[in-house]
């Protein structure tokens, strides 16, 4: 355990010893959150404003709290998995410049050294994604604060999940790569498409049938509609003491998919839950196994 510990430290001190990895994943939730509320704020508001029956008079602030709901969640979703990405590099560094050889040379196990990189990268992940949490907590109160300290507490639970899907995604994909353009590619793909595979970048509900019966098997959309149902719970119970119609909120639930439907039926925020953390153990013990099997083809 010594020996594991000591490799976590190494991992994460030389992560956040690298200035560029280090910065590049800190400030990526930064810029996201000035591109999404300079950008897509304004298409999302009005987009909530179209919506709304003739004559029913909203609060600004609600509908500024519904907006900056809906985008931090979305920066949340895409920072969980990206931020994983940028913080696994180390692993794929250690192999491009032959430091794992080097490792595995003295007595550490691979399938510890495999265990070492996922944690400290967990660990990575998850302090920059709190401190992002934390901007988008702050970006909030000042648009339009609706939160209870349960729904904050919510919130930073779907963070540890995710960063933890992440983690093992970036983990097993990673464990194919060996150079640093492959790094380079492979996050580049990762930022550009996750975030509308998973619903962040543009509500599932905007796309076709079959493109949202497909998106359906994939665990990071429930991940974001977590982040989503609980970021924008108050402004739901908000919209129902000021005299909304139920019918009006499930609408406005389905449109930004606080509200999944998979074939039709509709899945509960327990099975959400059921599925993200199904899918975090199940990549976990794939990419077990996957160094176990390493390791065994190394000794024949």
């Amino acid at each position: 355990m010594s020996t594991l510990n000591i490799m976590i430290k190494r991992n994460t001190k030389l992560f956040f010893k690298d200035k560029g990895m280090f910065f590049t994943s800190l400030i990526t939730p930064a810029i996201l959150l000035v591109l999404y509320s300079t950008f897509l704020g304004k298409v999302y508001k009005n987009s909530f404003a179209s919506a709304l029956p003739a004559g029913l008079n909203v609060p600004e602030k609600l509908i500024n709290g519904c907006v900056g709901a809906q985008l931090i969640s979305s920066i949340l979703a895409v920072s969980c998995v990206t931020v994983a990405f940028c913080s696994n590099m180390l692993m794929v560094q250690d192999k491009a410049n032959g430091t794992v050889k080097d490792l595995t040379v003295t007595p550490v196990k691979s399938s510890l050294l495999a265990m070492s990189y996922y944690i400290s990268t967990f660990i990575s992940t998850l302090i920059i994604c709190v401190v992002a949490a934390a901007i988008c907590l702050t970006y909030v109160s000042f648009v339009g604060w609706y939160m209870s300290f349960s729904d904050v507490l919510y919130l930073l639970i779907d963070i540890f999940l995710l960063v933890m899907f992440g983690t093992a995604l970036s983990s097993i994909i990673n464990f194919f790569l060996s150079s640093q353009g492959q790094i380079s590619a492979v996050g580049t793909v990762v930022s550009s498409g996750y975030g509308f595979i998973s619903g962040a970048y543009m509500p599932i509900s905007q796309f076709s049938k079959g493109l949202q019966r497909v998106i359906s098997f994939l665990p990071g959309t429930y991940g974001t509609s977590l982040l989503r149902n609980h970021a924008m719970r108050g402004v739901y119970k908000e919209m129902g003491s000021i005299g909304f119609p139920n019918e009006i909120i499930e609408a406005i639930k389905d449109s930004v998919d606080c509200n999944l439907y998979f074939f039709g039926n509709k899945v509960g925020i327990e099975m959400m839950y059921l599925i993200l953390s199904g899918s975090v153990a199940l990549l976990i013990a794939v990419y077990i196994l996957m160094n176990i099997r390493r390791s065994q083809k190394a000794h024949i």
